[in-house]
């Protein structure tokens, strides 16, 4: 722990001194209100900040706001959402396109945050300070997809990093997300922006186009829409030179497929045994074990290699699907965001806002993967080898575990698309300020099996009798039969439905020694709908490699919520206010609950600020922890202690990767929260702003599952959670959602800002955002100890201790250049993956820490034309090797890491005015 706090400290000291010291550093702070005269201050526009209901002047609050500018996007090279919180140090394990490469996984294709590593399901995104429907397909985690924020028009991100319960709702107990959209544009713009990599494939293309018409102040009105455009070309495995150094094969091939082409033999233990007292051998070596492969050691490579480490064994094959397999998907984005607004007269104004995208995602994963079965006289090795004659259940039937390569590769068409529409009216009356407005948000997704997927019963009989030859190419009937039987459907359909309307007043009432004291009161009523239908033929179950969702039903849930919230500012002294607040949620089917909130700021000097905050809240289940369908899954390869004290605890007989099922509970408890935060904030000079906040977060009631590894390394507890067969095998392991033990998280938050600095040179500027977290550990029922996964890889993820991004500005007259770095530490691997052939446990590692360097210039020609190119991933840092077995993609981690590489892009912006 020591030497993990030296390293941090490290760390923090040298980046400080790179980006305050050395070019003066980073993005621009708002100023303190002391550092302006009194006049100054009442002239200066009354604006909302994300975290409080009370529009105010402009400046540091109780609460800590991350503010990313349009600006600073740009020069960043980014084009997502998903890209730009990439970038924030406190979202952890937010779901990524990198991380949904599967065949049947879980959401794929949502993209999503995730505030301080505490869940999805805690991190408030709101567009325009209001909620958006969640991504609408049934999983583990419920957020609003990224893909459908239209990053084009945004005009900065506000991000609170503290819990707002007290304001926003139940789901903001890791923060909220507020991205805002320009409000009042005037003009034509138009951008277009293309990237290639070094070594080829993941090239982008984007168009946007800016249009508005009409001065608000002068006309009465503005009209204005942004349209996004852009495509993101597919990254295979063989495009990237770090796949193979990753040496997959030799460090994790327990990791890779025993499904292979030509396929294995699974022999059962009689007819194992059987073989063996006949002499038989493969390689001219007697057979060992269960699975074999006739064509060992040839097996057809570069996919199918003999590996006697690996998953086949010593006497079969082993498919290595991370030479065949995609690392990055296809895809398509399209947004269109228009808002209008029309002065009313009196100091009234009606707004529309109309906000539509889509994300289609094309996956592709390796060709499907077959469980089979042959009669033995069918492969001329074995006849006469009387395995009809042994007393198993099936006598004389050979199962086949073979890669269908004759299908294609598995091919999924995911495409996400949403609808909002929000009306509404602002203005001020009778001395309060107001603003209501209703909200209809819709996202519907579709997952459509493309290519690759086949017919399972059909498959099954051209395999049995021969039309589809397993062991090399099938006969002209049989590549016949299998394009007959391909699958081309949409499988799963979501719709997610939010209807709201929504109301805020706020008003100065009295002055105090401080200021004006100030109140705010709102409210909300809302219905949220979920609505999943599996398609006919996913729940025949006939679908190979794509199971049906049991109990073969679609679902279709919807609830009511209301809330009324209230906020007191409270400037009792000149140098001290407090910010109170107050949120009472009620759920339908689920309860409600009061989620009070205390921010306390002081101001001991101009250009100085000590702030704190405290409160609680609840987070209520999501529909999908009620009502989701059972999913079926498999655990990564682990031990079953109860099978393993049976064979001397020899893994290569008693590990496996276990069958689960992932329930939902409609008798769920919300979550309770209580989160407090310390922090300074400080003017170092004329140049330099400051930060650094202090931030803890305890979560009770945790809704989760216990993680399968968790589970089986104490059954003494857990062990009712596993069903065993007659034969005391594990049939399958139950992963419930329940309200479990607690979650804590705490950590430091730390900001520089450096401004202004002026030399013969051009101006220098920069800023850096880091957070150290001191704690992230989950417990798992009350009484259990806490799990650390703080800096060390348990279950599904990781909290890497610290990450930062810093950003370094230059700017000479039309000339300007921005250096950038995003830095995760290292941390301790996963450990856990184990090689069933001879039971060996992988061996130990530590991830190292992972460092990305972009470059970028720009050339503004004149107020209407800029030109920028730049280089992102300038050293071509590789994802570092990693053991994880808990992704589809083995050899790193996909989570946080960019398997692109270096990426060379160019950008024009031209304004019509």
């Amino acid at each position: 722990m020591k030497t993990n706090l030296k390293a941090g400290a490290r760390a923090v000291r040298g980046l400080l001194l790179t980006g305050a010291w050395t070019l003066g550093s980073t993005l621009t702070a708002p100023a303190f209100a002391q550092d302006v005269t009194a006049t100054e201050t009442r002239d200066m526009p009354r604006v909302e900040v994300t975290g409080s209901a009370i529009r105010r002047v402009e400046s540091e609050t109780a609460l800590p706001v991350q503010v990313i500018s349009r600006e600073e996007i740009e020069k960043t090279g980014i084009t997502t959402a998903a890209e730009l919180l990439g970038r924030v140090s406190a979202n952890v394990n937010g779901l990524t396109d990198g991380a949904s490469i599967n065949v049947g996984g879980d959401q794929r294709g949502f993209n999503s945050a995730n505030l301080r590593g505490i869940g999805t399901s805690s991190t408030l995104v709101l567009l325009n300070g209001r909620r958006m429907a969640n991504f609408a397909s049934p999983g583990d985690d419920s957020g609003v997809d990224l893909n459908n924020i239209p990053a084009a028009a945004l005009e900065r991100v506000e991000v609170l990093l503290d819990g707002a319960s007290a304001l926003y709702g139940t789901d903001a107990i890791g923060g909220v997300i507020n991205f805002i959209t320009r409000k009042d544009y005037q003009g034509l713009e138009i951008g277009g922006y293309v990237g290639k990599t070094d070594e080829g494939g993941a090239g982008k293309r984007t168009l946007s186009i800016s249009a508005g018409t009409g001065a608000l102040d002068a006309d009465g009105y503005n009209v204005f829409a942004v349209a996004d455009f852009q495509r993101t070309n597919a990254l295979n495995t063989s495009q990237r030179s770090f796949i193979p150094n990753l040496r997959v094969e030799e460090r994790l091939g327990h990791l890779l497929s025993g499904y292979t082409s030509p396929a294995n033999i699974r022999l059962t233990s009689l007819q194992r045994d059987r073989l063996q007292e006949l002499g038989f051998t493969i390689n001219g070596q007697p057979i060992t074990n269960r699975l074999i492969n006739l064509s060992v050691p040839a097996c057809d490579p570069p996919a199918n290699v003999y590996l006697p480490a690996g998953t086949g064994g010593v006497d079969a094959c082993t498919y290595n699907y991370m030479g065949d397999t995609e690392l990055y998907p296809k895809s398509e984005k399209a947004s269109l965001l228009s808002r209008g607004v029309v002065k009313l007269g009196g100091g009234h104004q009606a707004y529309a806002e109309v906000a539509l995208s889509r994300a289609k995602t094309w996956y592709t994963g390796s060709a499907a993967r077959v469980t089979g079965y042959i009669d033995y006289s069918r492969v001329p090795q074995l006849a006469g080898t009387g395995l009809d004659e042994l007393d198993d259940d099936y006598p004389g039937e050979l199962e086949l575990r073979m890669r269908l390569n004759e299908a294609g590769q598995r091919t999924s068409e995911l495409t996400s698309e949403g609808v909002r529409v929000v009306a509404g009216i602002t203005g001020t009356l009778g001395g309060w300020d107001y603003d209501a407005a209703f909200n209809h948000s819709v996202n519907t997704v579709k997952d459509k099996d493309t290519h690759g997927y086949v017919l399972y019963n059909e498959l099954l009989e051209g395999i049995y009798d021969g039309r589809i030859n397993p062991f090399g190419p099938s006969s002209a009937e049989g590549r016949a039969l299998i394009d007959s039987i391909q699958v081309n459907d949409v499988v799963r359909r979501a719709r997610g439905t939010l209807d709201s309307v929504d109301f805020k007043f706020s008003r100065a009432v009295s002055k105090m020694d401080g200021g004006d004291l100030a109140v705010a009161v709102g409210g909300e009523a809302r219905r949220e709908r979920n609505r999943f239908t599996p398609s006919e033929l996913l729940l025949s179950d006939n679908i190979n490699n794509d199971a049906a969702p049991e109990g073969g039903r679609a679902t279709s849930d919807s609830r009511k919520v209301a809330a009324l919230y209230g906020e007191v500012l409270v400037p009792f002294a000149k140098q001290w206010e407090a910010q109170l607040s107050a949120r009472y949620d009620h759920y339908e089917q689920v309860g409600g609950a009061a989620s009070p909130k205390i921010g306390l700021s002081y101001r001991p000097q101009a250009g100085m600020l000590l702030r704190a905050s405290a409160g609680r809240g609840f987070r209520a289940p999501t529909m999908t922890e009620l009502h989701r369908p059972t999913v079926y899954s498999a655990t990564a390869t682990l031990p079953d202690p109860v099978y393993c004290a049976t064979v001397d605890n020899n893994y290569s007989d008693c590990a496996d990767n276990w069958d689960t099922r992932r329930y939902s509970n409609e008798n769920l408890k919300p979550e309770r929260s209580r989160q407090f935060s310390l922090g300074a904030v400080a003017a170092l000079g004329s140049h330099v702003n400051a930060s650094l906040d202090y931030w803890n977060i305890k979560r009770t009631d945790l809704i989760s599952e216990i993680g399968d590894d968790i589970i089986l390394g104490n059954l003494a507890k857990y062990g009712d959670l596993v069903y065993r067969d007659e034969d005391g095998l594990i049939d399958y392991i139950e992963l419930r959602k329940e309200n479990r033990g607690a979650q804590l998280a705490r950590g430091l938050d730390l900001a520089v800002t450096v401004r202004g600095v002026n030399t013969p040179y051009g101006h220098f500027g920069g800023r850096l955002n880091g957070t150290y977290v001191l704690s992230s550990k989950i417990q798992n029922a009350p009484g259990d100890p806490y799990v650390s996964n703080l800096n060390r890889f348990v279950t599904d993820g990781v909290v890497q201790r610290w990450r930062h991004t810093l950003s370094l500005d230059w700017d000479q007259g039309p000339f300007s250049a921005n250096l950038q770095n995003t830095w995760s530490s290292g941390y301790e691997d996963q450990n856990t993956a184990i090689n069933i052939d001879d039971g060996s446990v992988v061996a130990a590692n530590r991830v190292k820490s992972y460092s990305l360097w972009d470059l970028s210039g720009a050339y503004e020609f004149d107020p209407k034309l800029k030109l920028r190119v730049g280089v992102q991933n300038l050293f071509n840092r590789a994802p570092p090797y990693s053991n994880q077995a808990y992704y589809f993609l083995s050899g790193y981690d996909p989570s946080y890491t960019d398997p692109r590489g270096r990426r060379f892009y160019a950008s024009v912006n031209y304004t019509f005015r």
